[in-house]
């Protein structure tokens, strides 16, 4: 297969200032032009009429819509005209240099300027300055003074924020509604509940594994020592055992420490043999134990008054949470900083 032939562009090249000077031209045309269809519309709406008398602007309105009116249909049919001319080269010229993989991709591509030739779609051409425009800043030219751009960029974000919003306050409320009214809900909360199962145990199980094996290894040493003094206690505080080794001559005291001191280390080597299994394993791999305690938990049947009433008391609060989140106006918190600044 053939590969098509790009061409790098000399930005210092004669061809490239042509390029350059003829988009700025373009711009500037469809800019103009679409100012002065926008003038014409108004001095020729009833508007015009209605306002004029106020101005006390009647003759200067006579006197466009009589003469000046007819120049600016003849210019708009020159412009079309000019459009299309213009069109057809570009075309021409995409199709010579290689521009696109096929010599009708052109259209479909720049469907916006075909679009903007019909009057009904005028509208379209300024999409195309535009276009130019942002091509323009991409290449380092500020065609549009910094703060415009601001303004323009905070003004779309404040619209997008403002539908976005408001669909999804619109659906948050269409959800509760629909657990409110519908007799499924409670259907539809146990499988959202199954659905989560294996993710609720694998979750549980590291938090077991991060939390209580991180802190019983902390713990380790005191507990065996406090299980070592508890046993030691126990002996020491038996009457029976001591009153017993004391009817035994002089070994029945030194009897009665060691099997102390043995009582203590059975103990430690006890609490070392429990904990040993509950303080292995990591947060990504959890030993068996935590993750037989958590799959466990995780199959436990809601069909409980309480734990149906926990459940849907965790979806509707997550429910307002969002809702009350999705509220704030970002918007306003940039302006007031901006204010405030």
């Amino acid at each position: 297969m053939k590969r098509n032939k790009f061409h790098r562009v000399d930005h210092n090249s004669l061809a490239w200032k042509i390029y350059l000077g003829y988009d700025i031209l373009m711009m500037l045309i469809i800019v103009v032009n679409l100012l002065c269809l926008i003038v014409n519309a108004i001095l020729m709406s009833h508007f015009a009429d209605w306002l004029s008398p106020f101005l006390h602007a009647n003759e200067l309105l006579t006197t466009y819509r009589n003469v000046l009116h007819p120049w600016v249909e003849y210019s708009e049919t020159w412009f079309i005209c000019f459009l299309v001319a213009e069109f057809f080269t570009r075309w021409f010229v995409s199709i010579v240099q290689k521009h696109h993989q096929r010599w009708f991709f052109f259209p479909f591509i720049h469907w916006y300027e075909v679009l903007a030739i019909f009057p009904a779609l005028r509208f379209f051409r300024l999409l195309r300055a535009g276009i130019i425009a942002y091509r323009l800043h991409e290449l380092g030219y500020q065609v549009v003074p910094l703060a415009w751009q601001k303004t323009g960029r905070f003004y779309y974000n404040v619209l997008m924020e403002e539908l976005s919003d408001r669909v999804i306050i619109t659906a948050i409320d269409g959800v509760k509604q629909e657990l409110d009214t519908s007799s499924t809900h409670k259907q539809i909360i146990h499988d959202l509940v199954d659905h989560h199962r294996d993710m609720f145990a694998h979750t549980f199980a590291q938090l077991l594994q991060e939390t209580l094996a991180t802190e019983l290894r902390k713990q380790h040493l005191q507990i065996a020592q406090g299980m070592g003094s508890v046993i030691e206690k126990a002996i020491a505080d038996t009457p029976e055992l001591t009153q017993m080794l004391r009817l035994i001559p002089i070994v029945g005291a030194k009897i009665e420490d060691q099997i102390q001191h043995i009582g203590k280390r059975l103990g430690q080597n006890v609490v070392d043999g429990l904990l040993q299994p509950l303080t292995t394993g990591s947060t990504q791999h959890p030993n068996p134990t935590y993750q037989h305690v958590a799959q466990t938990i995780s199959q436990l049947n809601i069909d409980n008054h309480q734990l149906e009433q926990l459940v849907e008391s965790v979806v509707y609060e997550t429910l307002a949470a969002v809702r009350k989140q999705v509220k704030v106006k970002q918007w306003q918190h940039i302006l007031n900083a901006t204010d405030q600044n």
